[in-house]
């Protein structure tokens, strides 16, 4: 409520001086179907220089575009001129931007359930597109002609299936056909980046495995993965399987490998270099290879192995492709056992020391390190708890 009172200051700021502003696209959606938001855009016939002029903190965003951050009260606003846009010859971006009406700034818009405005100050819904119609039926629809719309922006055709996920919506049978008709397209207009943020944006809602499934029948998926491109729908709907019962928490990367079952670590690092992942996914992706090959380790090992930040997820995934929960009960109840040794790990200490083994006559040195390592794996693996119960098994 604090963000939409601040919201609607602004509209109201912009109307004592003269000029229309709406709230619209994502917020007026998620308002008509009664779904929290955080994120308020506002539409106005302001000229960004007006808007400047109105409103000391801004940040300037897409000015070329019409297009302006507004900082008010703590919170951001993205503000835009009515606009309509041509000359879209990257697929993704327009080369020219007019001053429109609202009309015409609707009907430039993705899909009908996102071009909607609303005046928060007489409480009325603008909606030249027919989107409270298709929000009522359901449905994912393109505005006007969904063939110019995905020309327009080639990404759209991978927002109308998150869409379709996120609120379980059927997407209109036209607008299929269409991206169907331009997958072939999405590259090189759209940048992997913002496809793996589409990926990210999906796998926030618990249908992420329905979305990888409809990016396949649409034929999006093995554009993105064209190593998929002959695995057939079943295969992808068996290997999906699994997703929704990842613990919170699960990097995107873990669910997208299960549409690779088998992959080798080096292929899985191929695919996070392909997507432009983080060095944190690509940490995660070796430490989740760790957990493939943990049979017969020893406690001393494995208690190294739970001190990962990723421990607990990493034993769920592996865990639901066994036949029994058995590997999962193991393994917790000796993270449980090792609770101790866990804690030393995580914080860098050991139950015999430097120090301790400086008494005993050795001097600073690589076998001193090595004499340490042995130390605390002894403590481990015999279950000891203190210096004098180690040194009884250490040679020195």
């Amino acid at each position: 409520m604090i963000l939409y009172n601040t919201a609607k200051k602004i509209v109201q700021k912009f109307v004592d001086h003269g000029h229309v502003a709406y709230f619209a696209g994502g917020w007026v959606r998620d308002f008509l179907m009664e779904h929290p938001s955080n994120d308020i855009d506002i539409v106005t016939s302001a000229s960004v220089a007006e808007t400047l002029e109105l409103f000391p903190k801004t940040i300037p965003v897409g000015i070329n575009f019409g297009i302006i951050v507004v900082v008010e009260e703590g919170h951001h606003f993205e503000v835009a001129i009515f606009r309509k846009e041509s000359g879209h010859s990257d697929g993704r971006r327009p080369e020219r931007v007019d001053v429109a009406d609202p009309k015409e700034d609707a009907l430039r818009r993705d899909f009908t359930i996102n071009g909607m405005f609303y005046d928060p100050l007489n409480e009325v819904l603008y909606d030249y597109v027919h989107g409270e119609d298709d929000l009522k039926a359901e449905v994912v629809r393109a505005i006007g002609n969904p063939h110019e719309r995905f020309l327009e922006d080639r990404l759209r055709m991978v927002r109308a299936v998150r869409y379709a996920a996120r609120f379980r919506f059927a997407i209109d049978p036209k607008t299929i056909a269409a991206i169907i008709f331009h997958s072939e397209e999405l590259f090189p207009a759209v940048a992997m980046e913002r496809i793996y943020q589409e990926f990210e944006k999906m796998a926030k809602v618990t249908h992420f495995d329905e979305a990888l499934v409809m990016l396949y029948r649409l034929n999006l998926l093995q554009v993105i993965f064209p190593k998929l491109a002959h695995s057939g729908i079943d295969v992808i709907e068996d290997r999906v399987k699994y997703i929704s019962l990842f613990p919170n928490g699960t990097p995107v990367i873990a669910k997208l490998y299960e549409l690779f079952p088998g992959a080798t670590l080096s292929e899985r690092l191929a695919i996070c270099d392909y997507l432009k992942l983080s060095n944190k996914d690509r940490k995660f992706t070796e430490e989740l290879n760790l957990w493939y090959h943990c049979e017969g380790l020893d406690l001393y090992k494995l208690a190294q192995m739970y001190a990962l930040p990723h421990a607990s997820i990493c034993l769920k995934i592996l865990s639901l492709h066994k036949d029994s929960d058995d590997f999962y009960k193991y393994h917790l109840a000796q993270m449980e056992k090792l609770s101790p040794a866990l804690l030393r790990i995580q914080e860098n200490r050991t139950i015999v020391t430097a120090d301790d083994l400086i008494k005993r006559g050795m001097k600073p040195s690589k076998e001193l390190g090595k004499m340490l390592e042995d130390a605390e794996r002894i403590a481990i693996n015999h279950d000891l708890h203190t210096p004098a119960e180690v040194f009884k098994h250490l040679s020195i």
